[in-house]
Formats: structure tokens, sequence, C-alpha cells
């Protein structure tokens, strides 16, 4: 497709002319609606929005699921209170951390004195030596703004994405990333190109929290359960030459800013030739950026889909918030 033109280099979104037809015309309205929004002050529209989304977040029952499920397996020592109120704040972040992002593609200038870097001076250090890095990224709803903001810097990034279902949103949410100079990989195309990138020196940003299946993965331990995790970053750091610096991203909706946070690099012996020990160390790096700020990570993905033989998938759970309809039936959906 047209839209999803594929090269040995890069991914390069492209436009398609069906995007003007009337089935595509409710999502032009609404980046119109959200482009126009970014001209508000966010001190003044964060409020609109963390409500909308909120609000929002009761509409989506599909999504809400999964999120309470998920955190029914990974925080079962929160309350059932405590984690609906975690889904609530997760649907505002949401829009807040997707109205900077707009705002930063659009008017960066005005972006730039509401970014705080925690522990820059790692970044800086690993730059001025030439290294090679890979930062690793856990899914948190503002997780595209840090590398909107180093390649607007100057600084050669590479990414590896998911095609959306939907054309035209796929085409606009890597648009907005292929402009602000980073270099796209689908995942669907596999990892050497993005290896060949780091190797180049673009800088690699890496998100190693989605779930890949079994076949590449081991079974570690993820907050209060467990999760397939693909034991791949010490092979990456051997291959790439690369360090590895955690990095995640948090939206403050008080303050109406982005707090970036980083970590020392890996080194080594963090990853042994234990590929279960692998797994779990990169599960644990999330767990330190998460639990501090829950309603900053993207619960709505299907974290736990792959389980071990005997246990059952846990979206599968029937019993587990069930989804009404009118008749109170429950609806029977591939989530």
């Amino acid at each position: 497709m047209a839209s999803r033109k594929q090269s040995h280099v890069e991914f390069i979104p492209l436009f398609q002319k069906s995007f003007l037809l009337p089935r595509y015309w409710g999502i032009w309205l609404g980046i119109t609606i959200l482009a126009t929004i970014t001209l508000i002050p966010a001190r003044l529209r964060d409020p609109v929005l963390g409500s909308f989304g909120r609000i929002a977040g009761r509409f989506a029952p599909n999504a809400r699921r999964r999120a309470l499920i998920n955190l029914l397996y990974c925080l079962p020592e929160k309350s059932e209170l405590e984690r609906k109120r975690i889904v609530d704040s997760m649907f505002s972040t949401m829009l807040q951390s997707t109205a900077m992002m707009v705002e930063l593609a659009l008017r960066p200038n005005t972006v730039k004195t509401r970014i705080h870097w925690h522990r820059r001076d790692i970044l800086d250090e690993l730059r001025d030596s030439r290294q090679n890095v890979i930062l690793l990224v856990p899914h948190s709803w503002a997780v595209d703004l840090p590398v909107m903001l180093l390649a607007a810097e100057g600084q050669r990034m590479a990414a590896m994405f998911h095609h959306q279902s939907n054309l035209f949103i796929d085409y606009i949410w890597n648009l907005v990333r292929y402009k602000c100079g980073t270099r796209m990989h689908a995942r669907n195309d596999g990892i050497l190109p993005f290896i060949k990138s780091i190797r180049q020196g673009y800088w690699g940003y890496y998100l190693p929290d989605q779930d890949h299946g079994e076949r590449h993965s081991e079974f570690a331990d993820f907050f209060s359960t467990y999760k397939a995790t693909l034991p791949i970053m010490g092979r990456m750091m051997r291959v790439c030459r690369a360090k590895i610096v955690p990095l995640f991203p948090v939206y403050n909706s008080k303050t109406h800013s982005l707090d970036i946070y980083l970590r020392a690099p890996f080194i080594e012996n963090d990853f042994s030739s234990d590929s279960v020990k692998q797994a779990r160390r990169l599960n644990a790096e999330v767990e330190v950026f998460v639990r501090p700020n829950p309603e900053q990570y993207t619960w709505i993905l299907k974290l736990l889909k792959t389980r071990r033989p005997g246990d059952q998938e846990p979206y599968a759970r029937r019993e587990l918030y069930p989804i009404k309809d009118k008749n109170h039936a429950f609806i029977e959906r591939r989530f």
C-alpha cells in the first residue's frame, strides 16, 4: 500500500488520495480540533482534556477491561477502587500527552520550557564520547516525545513501530515521527534494519514490554505476575556495540510539563548468558519506572496474552470485568 512504503533502509509514510474520502472525515475533524486545542495554554486545556479523557475511557469498554485485568494481575495489592482510579488517570494522561505531542510537532518553541530532563548528563557524556546508544523505553503515553525532542536537537534517531490498523491514523502518527527526523523501522521488517541503523550511529529507541509470543520469549516475573519477554538486550548490546540507557517520560498534569527520567547505562554483567535472567532484568527496569507512576503506563496493551501451558489467558476469562450489553449479557469479542 502506498502509505506503507517500505525500503531496505527505512519506512517512509506516504499520503493516499483515499484519505480524502468521507470515511476519514471524522479523523480529519479530530485532528483539526486537537491542533486547535494546542493553541490554548496547557494550564487551561489540561483540566478539560483530563476530564474528557476520563469520560472517554468509560466509552472504551474493551480497552478499559484490558487495563483493569492487567492491573489486577500486576498490582493485586491495590484495592479495586485504587485500580479504577489508576485507569481513569491513565485515560486523562493519554489525551494530555497527545496534546503535547501535537504541540511539539506544530509549535516546538512553546514546549521547550516545559521539558525537564533528569540526569541528562548521561546522554550528553555518551554523545560526547561518540558511543552507540539504545534507549530502553517502557510504554508510556508520552513515549514519542523524547525521541522527537532528541531528533529535533540533531541527534540521529531510529525507532521500531507497529502499524496501526487504520491506514490514515497510521499515516498521521508516523508522519509526525518522520518529520521530526526519526528513521522509522516497521516491526514486521524484523530487527536487522534497526540494528544496522544503530551501527551506523543512530541512537536506537526500543520498547521492551510488548508480548511477542512464546517462540522467542522467556517467561519472567513481571510485577506480581509474569509475562513473555524477549531476552534480547544482551545480544543487542554486543552486536550493536551500544550502551543501553533506560528512559521513561512522565507527563505532569499539575505542572503541565514533561519529566524525562534517565537511569545509568546497563553494564555487560547485567545480561548473563541465562536468558530468563535477561528477561527478568528488563522487566525489573520497567517496574522501577512504572511503580511510582502507574497512570503513565499503557495498561490497555495485551501485556499478559502469552501464558505458560495450562494457564488461561487473562483477557479470555469471562468472569473478569464482563462487558454488558443492554440486556446485561456478556458481549463476545476478540480482545
